[in-house]
């Protein structure tokens, strides 16, 4: 079945960095578009990065750019999400997403505080 695992997140200082990964299982990885979203408390889930199957095409969210990086390995079948300069509005739970057909990881906390 399909899988999408995340791990790297974590507590870190502000205008520190983390790396977040997602690796996926149970699909034709390089097919499919992939993308990361989050969700801070109390607030909707927000589309963070996307970026395409041949990673040709990729898009973020205004107040991530120029800060975060989103890239894929097509061989491992994972995305990464490298993020820097973070801040404390960055803290949120991150998960990996398949768009179509939808797919959903368990989600990685990251924590950006002094």
């Amino acid at each position: 079945q399909v899988q999408l695992v995340e791990s790297g997140g974590g507590l870190v200082q502000p205008g520190g960095s983390l790396r977040l990964s997602c690796t996926a299982s149970g699909f034709t990885f390089g097919n499919y578009a992939m993308s990361w979203y989050r969700q801070a408390p109390g607030k909707e889930r927000e589309l963070v990065a996307a970026i395409s199957p041949t990673s040709s095409k990729i898009t973020y969210v205004d107040s991530v750019k120029g800060r975060f990086t989103i890239s894929r390995d097509n061989v491992k079948n994972t995305v990464l999400l490298q993020m820097n300069s973070l801040k404390p509005e960055d803290t949120a739970v991150y998960y990996c997403n398949r768009p179509f057909p939808s797919a959903w990881g368990q989600g990685t906390q990251v924590t950006v505080s002094s």
